[in-house]
């Protein structure tokens, strides 16, 4: 498994549908979900969603997104942010406010993200099929257990 969930090499930049918030990437992420949970699957209006893990310091962002707080099925809250324009949600914060989930969906060039690990599949849709030899969990996993040495270096542990 690659780092960045065998991304392509070269710059990634996104942004809203309107264009009036954007963000380039400047590192690789720390690891790459694709999240099946009921949450993810509300939100995006989707069966699933990508998000690439990464330190918030490692995003420049140009314009002036709105954050949202949305509840989540734990009881707790996620902060997203969205285009204040066209509402786009371009990355969420959890637990960590230093880590941002930037959804893969908003990059310029999406097809080079492959997810580093499937996430939450008790709740997957039935006609969703996993590719083999990504890893699946019902509901989360070990960090220690499946992230690279070099993004649990980044975050130290």
């Amino acid at each position: 498994m690659n780092v960045a969930g065998a991304m392509t090499t070269g710059r990634r930049e996104g942004g809203c549908a309107c264009g009036a918030v954007r963000y380039r990437l400047t590192s690789e992420p720390l690891f790459v979900h694709c999240c099946h949970c009921l949450s993810c699957q509300r939100q995006t209006g989707s069966a699933f969603v990508i998000n690439l893990l990464i330190e918030r310091d490692r995003v420049d962002v140009t314009g002036e997104p709105v954050t949202v707080d949305v509840a989540r099925d734990n009881g707790g809250t996620q902060k997203i942010y969205r285009c204040p324009d066209c509402q786009t949600a371009l990355y969420s914060e959890y637990t960590y406010p230093h880590i941002w989930f930037v959804r893969g969906g908003t990059l310029d060039e999406p097809r080079g993200v492959h997810p580093d690990v499937h996430i939450f599949t008790r709740s997957k849709v039935e006609w969703v099929t996993l590719p083999e030899g990504v890893p699946a969990v019902e509901v989360f996993y070990d960090l220690d257990e499946l992230w690279p040495r070099e993004s649990l270096q980044r975050i130290g542990r």
